[in-house]
């Protein structure tokens, strides 16, 4: 090949971290390289076909499409090539030469916190899968060529922090990857990679189910004939009883990278007007990637097994984000772009059939396998939330397959069927708070009278949670209840007499402190809610609460202050001591700093912040000497 316009360039830091990693490498399965590097293969296949759909100027040769995988022993070389979708120079370096992606930096980060980094296996999780190459060789030729460049490209490298990059003229297209192989090592778990029987296994194992032909030559020189050694039957058109547990789980490591076996797979095949069938997966662990922005999300999209787009959106919802798998569509034209998805009536159609098949498939889980539930929840839950708000047509779907930490039960978890179960009869809510965690919850002055009571109580803890239990009216025929916010009804007849009574006993004090802590408080008023604690602040109705004020200013948003309610235990000593000395003087402006101090114990107690913490510790300070 003739050479020109050569460059030595310098990989990006993290790219040469990754790489001495691959170089000395703690897997011991190092046979993933060759599942790495034919899936890349397979990608550009599908990406050329996709254009050629899409672009009818393109001169590309589609008429025989595959991937071929050559030995040659004598060199100790390996090369998977392929006639597909290629890469200029500038993707090369782009794509090769760094690495854009921040899922490097966690990839990393993830392997220094592993206590065995053998057993995990971390590569195509993060998107790397190209470095991997370096498991097993000493140095890595690449030769490839877009389809609409006239020259090609050679990159190699040997991994040491540098890489050489140069045009030449006569590349076919498409992409070879050489590989030079180190010498076997079983003690380091590294196979002789010039075995066709070992890479026939590997293929086997790893890449059976691809659609394009993986080739390679049966015997050894030049009469070698090659042969295809891969099934490509694609596992959604082969009947169920014909694929194995195992086949399910490789398929699903190829879509997902997530080399965990599923939690649950799911068939589904739709007839009628529109035909398609789908595979697919709801993973055993959530992603790092779940609550970040720039997540990719969707399922693969495939017209009569053509590959159309990865992390197709328009057929899962954000909150279901996190499924993966393959849609094959029978009667889409195969040059669908997004934006005809978005307002095509067959796929929203498909769309709401596989959210609710999911959402069945989670409640199936919660009946016969709880265990498998438990952990779906305890990966995905807070996500699912999201649809609370997000998707009202299956709102009560989501809120049947839901489960939530209570007071029932200081270990297991509730479903809101079982919560309304075990109601008080003449009970009305679904009694419920808000919280950063589940001991800020119990620890709280708001759960005092309920718990003395025997109301039940959800603890609410996600920051989904802030949000969607005011969109949502109720569950059952019973409306949702904070605790922390309005009136909480919980006394009999007798109880609210008397409390009709203190409320008269009370009336000047609590008129005088609404009026002392005017800047601070919306109203003073005695509490229901209260057995052991002086005092406890509440928010209206429909106010904001704490947290949800806290994360709106967050992003940015301009809010009027929130005034809260301040309550009193009319029984506790502290309050019928600041009763007794305000009926018994004239003169209360000695009385208001006790007022303050007695709303800032309140704030501390729900876990919230001081607006004046040094004045709280001064008044705090000051009267404890008065007491001594």
């Amino acid at each position: 090949m003739e050479r020109k316009n050569v460059e030595t360039l310098e990989f990006q830091s993290e790219a040469r971290q990754l790489l001495r990693l691959m170089i000395h490498s703690v897997y011991s399965n190092k046979d993933t390289f060759l599942r790495e590097l034919v899936s890349n293969a397979s990608d550009a296949l599908d990406k050329l076909r996709l254009e050629t759909f899409r672009d009818k100027d393109l001169v590309a040769d589609t008429s025989d499409l595959h991937i071929a995988i050559e030995v040659d022993r004598a060199e100790r070389t390996l090369t998977i090539r392929d006639n597909g979708i290629g890469m200029t120079r500038d993707d090369v370096i782009g794509l090769i030469g760094t690495i854009a992606k921040s899922g490097t930096a966690e990839f990393l980060q993830k392997l220094k916190e592993s206590q065995d980094a053998a057993s995990q296996d971390l590569i195509g999780q993060f998107g790397i899968g190209f470095y991997s190459s370096f498991m097993v060789a000493d140095k890595v030729t690449l030769v490839t060529r877009h389809p609409r460049s006239a020259e090609g490209v050679r990159w190699e490298s040997t991994g040491e922090g540098t890489y050489t990059i140069e045009d030449v003229a006569d590349a076919p297209q498409g992409t070879a990857v050489t590989l030079h192989l180190k010498p076997a090592d079983a003690e380091d778990h590294l196979a002789d990679y010039t075995s066709t029987a070992k890479i026939t296994e590997i293929v086997k194992r790893y890449a059976d189910f691809i659609t394009w032909p993986i080739r390679m030559a049966a015997g050894e020189g030049d009469d070698a004939e090659p042969q295809t050694i891969n099934s490509r039957k694609a596992l959604w058109a082969r009947p169920a009883s014909d694929v194995s547990e195992d086949e399910y789980a490789e398929f699903y490591r190829h879509v997902s990278h997530d080399w965990n076996k599923p939690l649950e797979t799911i068939r589904m095949h739709g007839e009628g007007v529109f035909e398609y069938q789908a595979l697919l997966f709801i993973p055993s662990q959530a992603p790092l990637d779940l609550f970040m922005r720039e997540r990719k999300r969707g399922v693969q999209l495939y017209v009569k097994r053509v590959f159309i787009m990865d992390d197709c959106e328009e057929l899962m919802p954000e909150y279901l984000r996190f499924v993966k798998g393959v849609v094959d569509a029978h009667d889409l034209s195969l040059n669908v772009s997004r934006e005809l998805l978005q307002h095509d009536r067959q796929i929203q159609l498909v769309r709401r059939r596989l959210v609710k098949k999911v959402l069945s498939t989670v409640k199936s889980l919660m009946a016969d396998k709880p265990e498998s539930y438990a952990t779906f929840w305890r990966e995905f839950g807070a996500a699912v939330k999201e649809g609370l708000l997000s998707d009202p047509e299956n709102r009560d779907a989501i809120l049947d397959v839901a489960s939530f930490a209570s007071t029932h039960d200081a270990e297991e978890p509730t479903t809101l069927a079982a919560y309304v179960e075990r109601m008080k009869d003449d009970q009305q809510h679904v009694y419920y708070m808000t919280g950063d965690s589940r001991a800020t919850v119990e620890n709280s002055p708001h759960l005092e009278a309920l718990r003395a009571k025997g109301f039940e109580v959800l603890i609410l803890t996600d920051p989904i949670d802030e949000m969607w239990v005011d969109a949502v009216p109720g569950y059952g025929g019973k409306t949702f209840q904070s605790i922390a916010k309005g009136q909480v009804d919980l006394e009999t007849e007798e109880e609210k007499a008397q409390a009709e009574e203190r409320q008269k006993d009370f009336a000047d004090l609590l008129a005088w402190m609404t009026t002392a802590l005017g800047d601070k408080v919306k109203e003073v008023r005695l509490s229901s809610r209260l057995t052991t604690s002086p005092a406890c602040v509440v928010g209206d109705a429909h106010d904001l609460t704490p947290t949800l004020e806290k994360m709106y200013r967050a992003m940015g948003q301009e809010l009027p202050p929130v005034k809260r309610i301040l309550e009193l235990n009319p029984d506790h000593p502290l309050v019928a001591g600041l009763h007794k000395a305000f009926s018994s003087r004239e003169d209360h402006g000695g009385l208001a700093e006790s007022a303050e101090l007695l709303h800032g114990m309140a704030l501390l107690a729900e876990g919230g912040d001081l607006p004046d913490p040094a004045r709280f510790v001064r008044l705090l300070s000051e009267h404890l000497e008065r007491a001594l």
